[in-house]
């Protein structure tokens, strides 16, 4: 009896704890992406989650755009951006108090770190 118990906890348990994790992705995040060619770009990432669906804005010097076919898979999630007609696809993870975010060039993938910006 026990036991009949223990698993629909259990599973309760870890979906309450995949959609916690969810919702610390919403928001403002930023960071600086070093280009393949050595350029620093300032991006701010505008994350909105609904349910695994990624969708929000990326921002930099060059101007704003859409991210586009963004996914969320647990504490991992991945979308892609396209400037100048060049898709630029991330896949990231999430962690407490930052997101780890590889982005490929296509002939080259970067590797930078987003930090929530919690300023209003």
């Amino acid at each position: 009896m026990k036991k009949a118990l223990l698993n629909p906890i259990v599973l309760c348990c870890s979906f309450i704890f995949c959609f916690a994790t969810l919702a610390d992705l919403s928001g403002k995040w930023c960071g600086i992406i070093k280009t393949p060619d050595g350029q620093e770009l300032q991006a701010t990432y505008n994350f909105k989650v609904d349910g695994v669906q990624l969708t929000g804005t990326a921002e930099s010097a060059a101007g704003v755009v859409t991210i586009d076919s963004g996914k969320i898979m647990g504490n991992n999630f991945s979308f892609k951006v396209t400037v100048d007609g060049n898709d630029y696809p991330h896949k990231g993870t999430l962690y407490d108090d930052s997101c780890g975010v590889d982005i490929d060039f296509g002939y080259e993938t970067v590797h930078t770190t987003l930090l929530h910006d919690t300023t209003k």
